[in-house]
């Protein structure tokens, strides 16, 4: 397995935005947290909530439960510290959902130019949405592992209880992101919450074993794969695969780095600008998990 870092900083150099060069840095000990927190501020609104394309293909700056997702993500990266800005998120989140305690999958957009039709579509379609309900929460549990106010915010409690209640009611195969995400938020909540490990097997039943699932809709190339369902190891979702079935999913995703340096998605391009974010987010996201897999030494990297 080979890995160029020195490309790989040049990709995040040339094309990154600020945000996810931070991350990178920060990955590589060139930042510190509070550089990274500092990024993500650009994409905060009053409310508390985030928006302003911190989802890549969802453009529009109102706060939006899509953007809750990432900006977890790092706080998770910057993690043993804790900001108020997550308890802010998670106040902000408690206020947009529903009665039954999950997040709608959009709120109405007021800019469209750039975002993908699904986030317009998802806008406008009534109830919960155990879609993003449950990847927003698993993300924020990844936070309550280090940060006791988001471990004991009230939104979190009322959105694992119904992420909780709506798998049980599946009564077939959902959905491929549904399924990813249902399967992440049961990883994520497998210590705390008893059923979480009865209802990891069940969902298992429709993971096949090469982990290969494609999305429907999606483009010609587009599918979820192991590491996307168990991306670290010693996690109750890793028993959804053998030792074999990761080890070549960490393989193919080393051998994904491009010529420039950076990773690509699979998924559509919505926007030019999106696109860019989007590799630059999953640049990221490869070499961390290649580090937390034991395949990396980050110590090679060349500075920004």
């Amino acid at each position: 397995m080979s890995i160029d870092l020195a490309a790989a900083a040049s990709f995040m150099a040339a094309h990154a935005r600020v945000l996810d060069r931070r991350r990178f840095q920060l990955l590589t000990g060139q930042a510190d947290p509070g550089a990274v927190l500092a990024a993500l501020d650009g994409y905060r609104n009053a409310d508390g909530g985030y928006g302003w394309g911190l989802e890549a293909d969802l453009r529009s700056p109102e706060s939006q439960p899509g953007a809750a997702l990432h900006a977890f993500e790092v706080f998770e990266d910057v993690a043993p510290v804790t900001t108020g800005r997550a308890v802010e998120l998670c106040d902000w989140l408690g206020s947009v959902t529903l009665p039954d305690g999950g997040l709608p999958f959009a709120l109405p957009l007021t800019v469209a130019e750039g975002t993908a039709p699904w986030w317009a579509a998802g806008a406008e379609t009534p109830g919960s949405s155990l879609q993003i309900t449950a990847v927003t929460a698993a993300a924020a549990h990844r936070v309550a592992g280090h940060d006791r106010a988001v471990a004991e915010h009230p939104w979190l409690a009322r959105a694992t209880r119904h992420c909780l209640d709506a798998i049980e009611a599946l009564g077939e195969r959902p959905s491929a992101y549904v399924l990813l995400f249902a399967v992440r938020f049961l990883d994520a909540v497998h210590d705390t919450y008893p059923e979480a490990a009865g209802l990891l097997r069940r969902l298992g039943e429709y993971v096949p074993a090469d982990g290969v699932v494609a999305v429907e809709g999606g483009t010609e190339e587009e599918a979820l794969r192991p590491l996307d369902f168990a991306p670290l190891p010693g996690r109750p979702a890793r028993a959804l695969f053998t030792p074999e079935v990761v080890a070549a999913d960490l393989d193919r995703l080393a051998g994904a780095q491009r010529d420039d340096g950076g990773w690509t998605v699979e998924y559509a391009r919505i926007s030019p600008a999106g696109a860019l974010d989007w590799r630059g987010h999953v640049t990221v996201r490869a070499v961390e998990l290649l580090r937390r897999n034991g395949l990396l030494d980050l110590g090679a990297a060349t500075a920004l």
